[in-house]
Parts: C-alpha cells; structure tokens; sequence
C-alpha cells in the first residue's frame, strides 16, 4: 500500500497462532440463534449536545452495562452450544494479578478477562459487574463488523475488497464515497475529510446519529451526502466511525441480512457465545456498524478466540492475519502501530479491538493469548489507560514467556 498521511487527531486513538485447539465451529446444519427487536421504554435522546459522549460518569456507568434500556436495537439469543471457557491450572503470577487489579482501580474497569490456550487464567470483575451481565463495546463493533465483512467475501455476497462501494450502495454515487472500495473503507483510507473529536459536540461524530432520517435511506448515507474528499482514495487515514457503519451497510445490502442476523450465524453460533448480544439501531432501523454492541466479558474473550483460531468456515482462510495486519503503518510517529481491516496492530506481532471509554480485546496470536478489558474511563480516550493496558498486555505476554517445563511440572520463573 502506498504510504499514508496519519491525522493527528486520529493518532491520538492509538493511545489508546501457536498452539489452536479444536475448531468450536458449530455444524452448518444448526440454526442460528434467534433475533428479535428491542425497545426501550424510553429513548434516549441522540441530539450531539446530549450524547453519550457527555453524560456524566454516573449515567454512564448504569447506561454502559443496559444500553437496550435506553436505545433500539435488535437482540440475538446465546448460541446452540455456549463454548466453555474452562479455567487453566496455572493462573497468572500473584504479583501480577495484583497489578491487574490495581490497574482496574486506577481506570475505572469493570472486568478484564485473560484466556491462554482457550483457558481461563484471569478473570475480575468491578464496578458491581457480575459474570452475567453485559457492556457496551463501542468501537469494538468496529472488529465485528470487519469479520461480517470476511464472512460476506466467503459466502460470495461480495466479490473482493476491490469492490467499488458503489455496485453495491449506487445511493453513494456522486458523494465523495464515489471511487472508494470495499477495502478503502475498511482500512478508513477514503481520503474522506472527517472531526472523530469525541469532546466536541459539533463534530461529525457527535452529529451523525442526529442527522435527520431521508424516508427509505439509511443515516449512514445521509450524513456522507454531506461530507467532502481531502485526499485521493487509498493515500490518507483517518478514523472515521461513520465509514464502519458503511461497511455495516455494505454487508446488510450485500447478504440481504442485518448485522445482527448475520452476527447471529457468522459469530454468535461459531464462536460459542454464552450471554447473546444487543446491537443498536440507529433512527432508520440499521445497526449501527461501529458501534454498540452489548455483550458478556466472557464473550469479548470468546470473540478473541475466535479470530485467534482463524474463523475457519466462516472468513476465507488467513482473514484474520490479513485483518490484523498492519495494511497502513502509523510510521515514525507511532512505530509500531497501523490499522488493518478495522482492527488496530500494535508493536509486537499482536493486534486488537478498541473503543472509547476503555473497552478493548487483545490478540497476542504467538502466545495464544486472548486479553478483553470493559471499562468506564473518565473521558472518551486516555493515552494513559491505553498505554496501561498494553504495559498489562505485555506483562502477561512476559509472564508465558518466561514458563519453563520442569519435572513435567508447568511453573512461572521469578522476574
């Protein structure tokens, strides 16, 4: 790919497979789980000026943990054949769970999650969370979103990546989108002029919720009619929700499905789900591509460990090395760092889901490990919480490094 121009504003987000057991793919013949719609009793309001960006840490944390209480969106039941997630005999060293719960303390965490080989070695909850309940991913939708995509290849819904977004929403014609493929909008290289700035209610972000409803247009659409090209498709990145929640309806319009549907058969069956999940609607009735889903800590590891065992049968073979890849590098500015197919890479070979407010899976394929943190940060982004939670990443890496086999015996070396 060519090299990039990297917003700053964007950057600043980024602050923010060894041994594979036996595929827990469920046989075509099962059904998938299924879906009906949800409806609060009353709705939140989407003007920018009372978004969730802005509401306060308590109103926050009650909503995080029942988004279905305040906005729409369609549920889809637990899978068939819930995955067990058993738990390791050899757990993470004392002094390191310590860490990890002094972190959770310091970043307002309301549960962290580590699965080494499909096993249980951590697993804490705070903030009155219990194993059952469920919490907002924000931008980690973003990563399901990208797998719907994979699975849409594979089934032939869609050609390639290479697909002009176009022959697939012609409503896009004559917009700025006009140009951009299928893999363009995935990797947010549009060269779409876009403000993702999360404290500003009159940003794009804040606004394109809000965006009156077109009769029988989705508001994704609506709000790109709106937008203009600062760059040549495929030469700039810059983060874009708005251009996940395309994707979402470039695969809704692509496989005839919703999201949600289509989640229930290419993820929530496959990857084994315990708890379901919610995904919320925006004012025209699509889900919301980049955002909010609902779901069990337990799930957000189990989705980690399904795209660590490479989704076989679901996404072409290799979707998920090819999504997690660096397709654009951050360069000298963030070394190490690039985005994928909706999927950031970090330093190290590993690569993740994030969204604001501190929710996030970590993928650490050489290692087998799985890390899923939920959260209620106090602001939308916090380069510290980011960087905490890689240090902790990283600790754990370290610590599996560092097993030795003795006597048959599987121990933690001291350090």
């Amino acid at each position: 790919m060519k090299a990039l121009w990297i917003s700053s504003a964007a950057l600043a987000l980024t602050a923010c497979a060894g041994t594979v057991q036996e595929s827990a793919t469920a046989p075509a013949t099962v059904a998938p789980p299924a879906v009906t719609q949800s409806m609060p009793e009353q709705m939140a309001s989407m003007d920018p000026s009372d978004s969730i960006l802005f509401w306060s840490d308590e109103r926050r944390s009650a909503a995080f943990r029942d988004m279905e209480g305040s906005f729409p969106g369609l549920e889809v039941a637990p899978a068939s054949s819930p995955r067990v997630l058993p738990k390791s005999s050899q757990p993470l060293p004392a002094s390191l769970q310590t860490a990890i719960g002094t972190y959770m303390a310091d970043t307002n965490a309301a549960g962290v999650m580590v699965l080494k080989d499909g096993k249980i070695v951590f697993e804490q909850y705070g903030l009155g969370l219990s194993k059952t309940d469920r919490w907002t991913s924000f931008s980690v939708a973003k990563s399901f979103t990208s797998t719907l995509l994979g699975a849409a290849i594979a089934d032939g819904a869609i050609d390639s990546v290479e697909t002009p977004v176009t022959e697939i929403i012609p409503a896009l014609a004559g917009t700025a989108y006009d140009g951009v493929t299928v893999g363009q909008i995935a990797t947010m290289t549009s060269g779409v002029a876009w403000n993702e700035d999360y404290t500003d209610p009159d940003s794009d972000v804040a606004k394109m919720l809000a965006i009156a409803p077109v009769a029988g247009e989705s508001q994704a659409i609506t709000y790109a009619r709106t937008l203009e090209r600062e760059a040549p498709a495929g030469e700039k990145w810059v983060y874009k929700t708005l251009e996940t929640n395309l994707l979402g309806l470039i695969v809704e319009e692509a496989t005839g499905k919703s999201l949600a549907a289509y989640a229930a058969e290419k993820i929530v069956e496959p990857a084994g789900f315990e708890g379901g999940l919610f995904w919320m609607q925006d004012l025209t009735g699509g889900n919301i591509g980049g955002c909010c889903l609902s779901l069990r800590l337990s799930d957000y590891a189990r989705m980690g460990q399904f795209a660590l065992e490479g989704g076989e049968g679901v996404v072409p073979a290799g979707w998920f090395a090819r999504a997690g890849s660096s397709l654009v590098k951050f360069g000298p500015r963030a070394p190490g760092f690039g985005y994928g197919y909706q999927w950031w890479t970090y330093p190290g070979n590993s690569y993740g889901a994030q969204g604001i407010f501190g929710q996030a899976i970590t993928i650490v394929p050489e290692h087998d490990l799985v890390v899923a943190v939920v959260s209620n940060w106090e602001t939308a982004t916090s380069n510290a919480g980011r960087d905490g939670f890689r240090e902790i990443v990283g600790r754990i890496t370290d610590a599996f490094a560092k097993v030795t086999i003795c006597g048959g015996r599987v121990t933690h070396e001291a350090g």
